[in-house]
């Protein structure tokens, strides 16, 4: 089943144009990761799809109706990039408040376990860092029980711990049957997280698959080896990285670069050939071409 779905999608601002016919459709129970640079277009393709947009063209639903149309957004729970939260409520009357507007929300003890805030409760919010407020933002779209969540850089400002501690809250939603579509620059966290990832650049979707089906779409591969001298200029190596007397070399052929390095009779050892991260697919995806 659709819950959401992009058709044809341009949307302009002025003379900027930040998406240009973008098709997206999101199914029930889907846990999709939005890739793309600054610009890209992923905050704008949320904000048509939330209703807080419209398109200059094309047709934009949620569950099934114009997501600018209030009854059409009862079950979706959103956290944008900004939030701000009244600095006086204490947090667990934030969500008392929140809950208020539900007939049936997620309990307050449930809500604030699942995303470690339950010590956090009789704080002020305007008395927390920032990324307390952060996960205090994210924990709120969950309170309505909705049937899909955007989350728009989630984990922004976030230490590592507390990053995980939501994608646990994420995951436990999602594994429940929630459907859920994020933005992040951590690439880490979209491979951590994401089933399907649509990666968009210049307000185009360059790619649309599985996290794996994306990192293959690039053929590179990571050859890494420790290595004392310097190397020679090898052909089809496409980029060098160096640590110390680790060195990693990125190329579409790694079988050609190997025979390379026996008959250079180059002295290597630990030897280790993977396919790119989808940071690296990420990259070759975006990149601009370079002039001819």
């Amino acid at each position: 089943m659709t819950l959401a779905r992009a058709v044809e999608v341009t949307r302009r601002y002025g003379d900027k144009l930040a998406l240009d016919r973008v098709s997206f459709d999101v199914e029930a129970g889907e846990l999709v990761g939005l890739l793309g640079p600054n610009g890209a277009g992923k905050s704008t393709l949320v904000n048509l799809l939330t209703g807080i947009r419209r398109p200059t063209s094309g047709r934009v639903e949620l569950f099934g109706a114009d997501p600018r149309v209030p009854s059409a957004r009862r079950e979706l729970g959103v956290t944008p990039q900004e939030t701000g939260l009244p600095a006086s409520l204490r947090v667990g009357e934030v969500v008392d408040f929140v809950s208020a507007h539900y007939d049936n929300p997620l309990p307050k003890g449930e809500l604030l376990e699942r995303f470690g805030l339950s010590d956090l409760v009789r704080r002020q919010t305007g008395g927390l860092s920032g990324g307390e407020k952060r996960r205090v933002a994210v924990a709120l779209a969950f309170v309505g029980r909705p049937r899909m969540i955007f989350l728009d850089e989630p984990t922004t400002g976030l230490d590592v711990q507390a990053r995980r501690m939501l994608w646990d809250g994420i995951r436990s939603y999602s594994a429940e049957g929630g459907t859920v579509v994020l933005t992040s620059h951590y690439l880490e966290e979209i491979e951590a997280l994401a089933r399907r990832v649509v990666v968009i650049g210049g307000g185009r979707v360059l790619a649309d698959d599985t996290v794996g089906a994306v990192r293959g779409l690039v053929a590179v591969r990571r050859v890494s080896l420790t290595v004392r001298a310097p190397l020679p200029e090898l052909s089809g190596v496409t980029g060098v990285e160096r640590e110390g007397d680790r060195v990693h070399l990125l190329t579409g052929d790694a079988d050609q670069l190997v025979r390379d390095l026996v008959t250079y009779e180059i002295g290597f050892h630990d030897l280790e050939v993977r396919p790119t991260s989808l940071e690296e697919a990420f990259l070759a995806l975006t990149r601009e071409p370079s002039p001819v």
